[in-house]
């Protein structure tokens, strides 16, 4: 989060208190190792999602999960109900009118596919869980993550899953000079079954690379540690996650159990690569003032 730390000159670790229930792991939400991240911060609770939001950038600093294959049991219906968070005031939110005509998608950090329950669906859609996105990434390489994630928690039982934005750089581009655009995103994945756990990597922007690294290089990028309950030696090594279905790039994974072979036919995106819904979505989102 370099966008944010021009005078840094010591990390210090700054836990963040939760009132969200069963979303983190231990009902310990991250922390922030460098305190300058927490400058204009709200936590704002959903019935099956929690987010961190950032008034200086306008987006989720995280949007964490705990899926479960109970809680993934069925069709997610889209809300599509676009909307700014009531909860935050005016000055500190992302607006609608912020992502009309930028050429970003509002991404969600955590998705709409995830979400089987019609009040869950719902509250995914407001602003505080987006950033402006690549659209050939959203609905291209990250669908196919999203997918992958779902894929592991159906399998194993439950995952605990954070997502969010990397600004990284000296200068970082906004849409409407308002909200700050990631160059890269991330989600975070551990397993409990395994005791393990990695991340996966993309570029905001076009293409199907992606990497996945462990949560201790992950924690190196984002100045937040995802996990404080991790030991550190979960934290440093990344286990094996599913190639994400559709993905051409090749990656080189380190110790981990979970089947790469199972995991690439099986983990999918919910239908993202069909041209006709992705022209479908780009109506909704022109509908709503979406880019």
């Amino acid at each position: 989060m370099k966008f944010l730390l021009p005078l840094l000159t010591a990390m210090t670790l700054y836990s963040a208190s939760t009132t969200c229930s069963n979303i983190y792991l231990d009902n310990t939400a991250p922390d922030f190792i460098n305190t300058k991240l927490s400058a204009k911060t709200q936590e704002l609770c959903y019935k099956e999602f929690a987010v961190e939001h950032s008034g200086v950038s306008r987006t989720p600093l995280w949007s964490a999960e705990h899926l479960t294959r109970n809680n993934l049991n069925g069709k997610a219906e889209r809300s599509n109900e676009f909307h700014a968070e009531a909860r935050l005031s005016s000055d500190v939110r992302a607006e609608l009118n912020d992502y009309a005509h930028s050429g970003y998608d509002r991404g969600h950090m955590s998705p709409s596919a995830d979400f089987v329950d019609p009040q869950s669906n719902n509250e995914c859609f407001t602003l505080a869980n987006m950033v402006p996105q690549n659209h050939n990434n959203n609905a291209g390489i990250w669908a196919a993550i999203e997918g992958a994630t779902r894929f592991i928690a159906k399998k194993q039982g439950e995952a605990y899953v954070i997502t969010g934005p990397i600004f990284d750089g000296a200068k970082i581009e906004r849409t409407n000079g308002r909200v700050f655009i990631p160059t890269k995103l991330f989600k975070a994945i551990y397993v409990p079954s395994f005791n393990q756990a990695a991340a996966y990597i993309t570029n905001n922007a076009p293409g199907n690379t992606y990497q996945v690294v462990s949560i201790a290089e992950l924690e190196k990028l984002t100045d937040i540690n995802l996990f404080p309950k991790l030991s550190q030696d979960v934290k440093n090594h990344a286990m094996n996650l599913p190639v994400p279905k559709g993905s051409h790039s090749k990656e080189t994974y380190t110790s981990g159990t979970l089947s790469q072979t199972t995991a690439t036919e099986t983990a999918q995106p919910q239908q993202r690569s069909n041209g006709f819904f992705d022209k479908l979505e780009r109506k909704i989102h022109n509908f709503n003032k979406g880019y």
